[in-house]
């Protein structure tokens, strides 16, 4: 077979014409060293703080610590393949996840990775792990309440929209459970919930997940997930990667509500990457910066001003403590950052009082600005009634001859107990605990008996709700409370029908 000289010619120009002469340069470097989650490399002189770095393997990471002969470099996933004398290359892109519309329902890695087995997830707007906080101008201040379902909170400790409200305690004294009410009674609320679980046990999060979406929550939420067997990188940048989820919503005009579960466990993370970084150890051997790595997260948490849309995040951050001591390093830098707290005392767990939220540590600096008129009425004596309740609580067990007045103080201080208790996933809608709590404070529970009181709060609810809707009506949509005459009357004719057992006030 002849070869012909024309074909041959034709093919070198057909490949002449595509040829690319476009020249790709990529500044890439050789790992030095790679362990717990942690890699060096020399070569990549001009790495920025941040920035996406990529590993022979696919594996992404992140760099952190810019030194003059290497870069300390946070693996973002796994890095049991990633070996000494491996190539690193930079992107040129800061670390960035997706966001949008597309995550509601779903349950995702630190990276924005779907981890619920339903596909992937279409969407392509992302946004910046790490970005400024929203600053003085650009903001507004808390005016609308976050209404949480919890009579305790709402009336005690109240949360507005765009505050940053810490919840503190020991381990199992009911913290994540808190927030899942919290999360629940945003239905209908024009809310978009993201619960960010870090270092939580992956069965303890599926459950969570499950009780979510049988009540219908999961419509409304994103879960991210950094699991305790997931590298420190991974729940070192959870709650970032939350906020910029949240971020989204927000600059478009939407109210968030954030769940950071629990920021205890961040900072552990952070201290372990720090050490393996080889940064210089502090108190307790956390960085220097451990403050700052809370408190940029913390405060992007906003109300926004109406020349940026009015959208919020509000922020439910978690610290763990150990015994009860909110004097730790961790608990008062966040303490500080916070716009106020809520401490739940293992004593008062264990005593069967929860939720265990012990008044007199807990504080609102804001929310009250953010109470419904009809819950700043009735709520008004409550903190008070509460606190010297405690105290002549511990008196009353070594005097037996008390006066009238102590007696009926007591009694009160008993029922208002037992009124502010709340069974598990049953938030209560605000203009319920309105009624109950006018109930309480002028007087009408005092003689019913306190194992009937649950009973009564239920009955009572059920009956305006039936004969005197249009009480919760006016609650709802005036935000007042209903001429006082009529609260008296539908409560007296109810109790008209209350069969209580014999008040144990006349033991």
């Amino acid at each position: 077979m002849a070869i012909q000289a024309e074909e041959i010619s034709a093919l070198i120009k057909q490949q002449l014409e595509k040829f690319d002469t476009t020249l790709t340069v990529e500044e890439v470097g050789t790992v030095t060293y790679v362990g717990d989650g942690v890699a060096r490399a020399t070569g990549l002189a001009n790495a920025m703080a941040g920035e996406l770095v990529e590993f022979t393997n696919g594996t992404y990471g992140m760099a952190q610590n810019l030194e003059s002969n290497d870069v300390g470099i946070i693996i973002l996933g796994k890095y049991d393949d990633i070996r000494e004398g491996d190539t690193v290359k930079r992107t040129g892109r800061i670390m960035e996840v997706p966001v949008g519309e597309q995550l509601i329902g779903r349950v995702v890695n630190a990276l924005g990775q779907p981890i619920d087995g339903l596909g992937e997830i279409k969407t392509d707007k992302t946004r910046p792990v790490e970005v400024k906080a929203p600053g003085v101008m650009q903001r507004k201040s808390v005016s609308e309440p976050l209404q949480t379902g919890i009579k305790a909170i709402d009336a005690l400790v109240p949360i507005g929209r765009g505050q940053r409200e810490l919840i503190i305690g020991d381990r199992k004294t009911g913290k994540t459970s808190l927030a899942i009410d919290t999360i629940l009674n945003q239905k209908d609320q024009n809310m978009i919930v993201i619960y960010v679980a870090i270092g939580q046990k992956d069965s303890t999060v599926r459950t969570q997940v499950e009780t979510l979406r049988q009540m219908g929550a999961l419509d409304y939420t994103i879960v991210v997930n950094a699991g305790p067997s997931e590298p420190a990188p991974m729940l070192y940048l959870a709650p970032y990667v939350g906020a910029a989820m949240g971020e989204e919503f927000m600059y478009n005009g939407k109210h968030v509500l954030i769940v950071y579960d629990d920021l205890s466990k961040q900072a552990t993370a952070y201290r372990e990457l720090s050490l393996i970084l080889r940064r210089p150890p502090g108190r307790e051997a956390y960085p220097g910066d451990v403050f700052y790595l809370h408190s940029r997260l913390l405060e992007r948490a906003a109300k926004l001003s109406d020349e940026l849309g009015g959208g919020s995040m509000t922020a439910l951050p978690f610290i763990e403590t150990q015994a009860g001591d909110v004097s730790a390093y961790i608990p008062t830098n966040v303490i500080s950052i916070t716009d106020g707290q809520i401490f739940l005392d293992a004593d008062q767990f264990y005593a069967g009082v929860r939720p265990a939220i012990d008044a007199g540590t807990s504080v609102s600096r804001v929310g009250g600005d953010a109470q419904i008129k009809a819950m700043k009425k009735v709520a008004g004596t409550l903190r008070l009634d509460l606190a010297s309740y405690r105290e002549l609580e511990s008196f009353a067990q070594f005097g037996s001859d008390l006066d009238a007045a102590t007696q009926a103080k007591l009694a009160r201080g008993r029922r208002t107990v037992e009124i502010l208790k709340q069974p598990l996933n049953k938030p209560m809608p605000v203009q319920q605990q309105v009624l109950v709590l006018y109930a309480l404070t002028h007087g009408y529970i005092d003689d019913v008996a306190v194992e009937d009181i649950q009973r009564f709060q239920d009955e009572l609810i059920a009956y305006v709700d039936a004969n005197a809707a249009d009480l919760y009506k006016t609650i709802v949509e005036t935000k007042s409370l209903p001429e006082e005459a009529d609260m008296n009357q539908a409560i007296e004719s109810f109790k008209a029908t209350f069969a209580s057992s014999v008040s144990d006030e006349q033991e």
